[in-house]
């Protein structure tokens, strides 16, 4: 097995089986704000086992490639959404569940304004912008109780464009 990750452009097809892509794409659902913003309506699929959904912020340092990736994690009781605060793209990692463990890792690399939502329970990488600055708003879970599985591979991967 190839321990290269290379990267791929994020579309929501690709990512559809670890959660949603947030992007405004095609024509708005609503028009409102008298004419002047386009609504485009419920993009995310918000998931909780039980406490409230929250917003945080997170400032997170910038990464270079190729980079390794030793670990992944995943929050059962709870999606996560990732909302960048700045128009640069990030790396988006992501895993298949195989048996409990996750499986080979995919790499997507977003688009200028696109955001991701991990379903409850998908394996994933850190969050990982790839330039100044890392600010992003976080829409996930608020709750008692452990939320966070980590998962360390015997070997690293290596993550390229």
């Amino acid at each position: 097995m190839s321990r290269v990750i290379r990267m791929e452009p994020l579309t929501a097809k690709a990512f559809a089986p670890f959660g949603d892509v947030l992007e405004v794409s095609g024509a708005p659902d609503k028009i409102i704000n008298q004419g002047l913003c386009g609504r485009y309506h419920d993009r995310a699929t918000l998931d909780f086992a039980d406490g409230r959904s929250g917003i945080s912020l997170f400032d997170a340092e910038p990464r270079s490639l190729p980079m390794r990736l030793e670990m992944v994690e995943r929050h059962p009781e709870g999606s996560q959404a990732f909302v960048p605060m700045s128009q640069e793209p990030f790396l988006v990692i992501v895993a298949p569940d195989e048996g409990g463990v996750p499986g080979v890792p995919r790499a997507f690399l977003t688009a200028q304004g696109q955001g991701v939502n991990y379903h409850r329970g998908t394996w994933h990488g850190v969050l990982t912008p790839l330039a100044a600055p890392g600010l992003f708003a976080v829409v996930d879970r608020i709750g008692a109780g452990a939320n966070l599985e980590e998962h360390w591979f015997d070997a690293p991967f290596e993550v390229t464009r």
